[in-house]
């Protein structure tokens, strides 16, 4: 192929990609309805992105700056679009953020032209990744994210790392302002998650404390705190709403996904868990709901995963891995559940406040031991054979 017909090949295939259909996967589960493809990979990113497009320059149309991934992406429901603060991935290993918008939320999704430029505070971030995104009432949008340095203290070691939670706001999603970094005093925080409403006054977040950039040590569990202000945020006292627990999806880790969706009934909160098998650790997505007044005090807590990798979805950079960052709520109370599979893709989960508030409060909860186990689904057997 000469120039001109290569390109016009990329560009149409490009096209035919974000243009595809995306069809849901029936009959499922009653909970949640997944979908046929990916709705963005590293492949959805415009050729702009990663070609020059000049002949004169790059007289063999050689892709210049690749993309490795795109996926774990906040989401929020703006102007009647569903956008998606997606984090990608240069072939370069540094993560970027990149507003992607679709017009119904499970296909057709197209990159804005340029990644977010996002102000730096103190030392420079040597990367950034997996944004939640708030619309808090005080009329900003929040974007918390990890903001990953090298560990000084460490200089010989090259994997040494130390992890904080980034803080930027925005009105249009657009232009971005850098505030300086959550000050918490557990170590080092990789998932912080803010809330959002007031809580007596203050600004709430779900933390994950731990003692090391990989190990959560003595930490770990789903933290809750408050802050006086979002511009010097600082959280001195934190207590634990979700720990930890043995033999179960969570017995590594877990951390909030997005910004909970508040009903009557309560909080809604979709989480990873994390636990360990011969071949590497597991993630999958659960889901809890804590009470209206108290968002740290559980209601419901059903037992087991609510989502974990299936098929291909099991396959990537790091295999296995179910992660959220984001979901959206829209108007008819539809739920746009946002995942990515294996720190590679991502794909959408749909599903209603309804379907999600009757799986919370009808799934049973966890009895921690086999015997516990084999009692409730005996229950359940009973009742529909008409014992």
């Amino acid at each position: 192929m000469n120039f001109d017909q290569r390109k016009s090949a990329l560009e149409q295939l490009h096209t035919q990609l974000i243009e595809r259909p995306n069809t849901p996967v029936e009959p499922g589960n009653g909970i949640y309805t997944r979908y046929q493809h990916p709705i963005l990979t590293a492949d959805h990113t415009p050729l702009f992105w990663r070609y020059d497009l000049s002949e004169e320059r790059n007289p063999y149309l050689m892709e210049r700056q690749g993309i490795n991934a795109a996926f774990n992406a906040g989401a929020i429901l703006w102007e009647g679009k569903y956008l998606l603060a997606v984090r990608v991935e240069g072939n370069d290993r540094k993560s970027f953020f990149a507003i992607a918008e679709s017009p119904n939320g499970i296909d057709n999704f197209r990159f804005w032209d340029y990644p977010i430029t996002m102000p730096e505070v103190g030392r420079d971030t040597t990367n950034v990744y997996d944004m939640r995104l708030t619309h808090h009432e005080d009329g900003y949008v929040y974007g918390l994210f990890c903001a990953e340095r090298k560990d000084l203290d460490q200089p010989d070691n090259l994997s040494a790392a130390e992890a904080q939670c980034g803080i930027a706001r925005t009105k249009d999603l657009k232009t971005w302002e850098r505030l300086p970094d959550l000050i918490t005093y557990s170590g080092q925080q990789r998932n912080v998650v803010l809330h959002p409403e007031f809580v007596d006054g203050k600004y709430a977040m779900y933390t994950r404390p731990q003692d090391g950039f990989i190990s959560v040590g003595s930490g770990g569990g789903i933290g809750w705190g408050l802050s006086e202000s979002m511009d010097g945020a600082e959280i001195k006292d934190e207590v634990i709403v979700d720990a930890k627990a043995y033999h179960t999806i969570k017995e590594i880790k877990n951390g909030q996904g997005p910004a909970p969706l508040k009903t009557p009934e309560g909080w809604i909160h979709l989480a990873h868990a994390v636990r360990n098998t011969a071949a590497g650790l597991r993630y999958v997505l659960y889901l809890f709901v804590t009470e209206p007044d108290r968002p740290w005090q559980i209601r419901y807590a059903p037992a087991g995963h609510l989502i974990a990798p299936q098929g291909a979805e099991r396959v990537g950079d790091v295999s296995n891995v179910t992660f959220t960052n984001g979901w959206i709520r829209n108007q008819q109370d539809e739920v746009f559940i946002y995942y990515a599979s294996s720190d590679t893709r991502m794909h959408v989960a749909t599903t209603t406040v309804a379907q999600l508030l009757d799986y919370a409060k009808h799934t049973p909860p966890d009895g921690l031991t086999s015997g516990a186990s084999v009692r409730t689904r005996s229950a359940l057997i009973r009742q529909n054979l008409g014992a």
